[in-house]
């Protein structure tokens, strides 16, 4: 019956993951239609913030609804929002649907990885996390093989309403699925607590900063990267979506063997070499001014390649330290980099833009950020 769950888990994975690969590396571009493309990093500012306020409440909701019912209340969420941006045109309507888009997916996240971390009781975690990344991953890549056709054929529209549809596909699996999922006890701790636990234990403290700064690099990249190579660099969506595609392959190649890995030999040599060479290929992204698909991708992949590496072995990390424990507190929180960075990213961002020459040296920014990850990484010990 666990393995069985797990494999409804990973299907349901698969088909939230889609919608969200479509609309992440579009959402910028389509915010840029309605405001200055220097202030879009504000929205999702105000987004982060409400959506970490809204997961400190998380163990409230999850004990009075549970985490089955959550998941189905969010799902109807993010697609209420989806058909919101689809038909809104309007600022204000548009920028509330995008708040509560964002906050949606970030329950859903934290509540596939409590569904996760029940049906892998007993079983090595390195493997299981590391399959589940894969299986969200090809989500991604799949998606950005066909987002850029989407988007020539139909604008953003047809985007949104494409992703509305896989959600209608999501919130089937959970009404259909699950149902003899027993919650564990989401006891209420203070966050003050829970931050306290991570300050106190120096592996979690460790592996949370080099997640944030990991979500920190997605963060700059989903926002920033879209817009570069589409008003700068002068790529149609098409070409894009094919960059994207390929830059994406490192997630379902390495994710599923680095986590098998880690099992056996640990964490810590593979992070250092995934911050050596995500940081060198964001370098080189500056460097580079020609439209030249191949070449694009081919440094694009090498960032991923190290975001890969990073991704498999600090969730294996992770999830290691707390097995004994299994808190959804700790999962809530250290979930909260993916809002945290979308608050300490685009902020960084709109003063650098204020500083720096020209659009492109916001890399050169990035790539000193990735070498403070590395610093981290030499102090952190394996644990097994």
């Amino acid at each position: 019956m666990m393995k069985h769950n797990r494999k409804i888990i990973y299907l349901a994975g698969f088909l939230f993951s889609v919608p969200v690969a479509l609309t992440s590396y579009i959402n910028s571009s389509f915010l840029e239609t309605y405001i200055n493309k220097n202030y879009v990093g504000l929205i999702y500012i105000i987004a982060s913030i409400i959506s970490i306020l809204g997961l400190l409440k998380m163990p409230k909701i999850l004990t009075r609804f549970g985490n089955r019912l959550t998941t189905l209340i969010f799902c109807f969420l993010i697609f209420f929002s989806f058909i919101l941006l689809a038909f809104g045109n309007n600022i204000f309507i548009v920028i509330l649907a995008f708040i509560l888009y964002f906050l949606s997916i970030n329950f859903i996240i934290a509540s596939l990885d409590i569904f996760i971390e029940d049906f892998s009781i007993h079983s090595p975690i390195g493997s299981i996390r590391g399959f589940y990344l894969t299986v969200i991953n090809l989500a991604w890549v799949v998606a950005q093989i066909i987002s850029g056709s989407i988007i020539e054929k139909s604008s953003f529209l047809g985007i949104y309403l494409f992703s509305a549809g896989f959600m209608v596909l999501v919130f089937l699996v959970f009404t259909l699925f699950l149902r003899d999922f027993k919650d564990p006890d989401y006891r209420k701790v203070s966050v003050l607590k829970t931050i306290k636990v991570f300050l106190h234990n120096k592996h979690l403290s460790r592996i949370y900063l080099i997640n944030l700064i990991l979500r920190f690099f997605f963060s700059w990249m989903v926002i920033y990267t879209p817009i570069y190579l589409h008003e700068y660099i002068g790529f149609g969506w098409d070409k894009i979506g094919i960059i994207f595609s390929i830059m994406l392959l490192p997630f379902v190649i390495l994710d599923f063997p680095l986590g098998k890995l880690s099992d056996k030999i640990g964490e810590k040599k593979m992070l250092m070499a995934g911050f050596l060479i995500m940081t060198s290929s964001v370098l080189a992204i500056p460097l580079m001014t020609e439209p030249l698909l191949w070449l694009w991708a081919v440094i694009l992949f090498m960032t991923r390649v190290g975001a890969a590496t990073i991704e498999s072995l600090s969730e294996s990390y992770f999830f290691k330290v707390i097995k004994k424990e299994e808190c959804p507190d700790e999962i809530s929180f250290f979930r909260n980099t993916l809002p945290v960075s979308y608050i300490i990213g685009p902020l960084l961002a709109v003063l650098a833009l204020l500083l720096i020459p020209s659009f492109e040296y916001l890399f050169f920014v990035l790539g000193a950020v990735l070498l403070i990850g590395f610093l981290i990484t030499l102090r952190l010990k394996d644990v097994k």
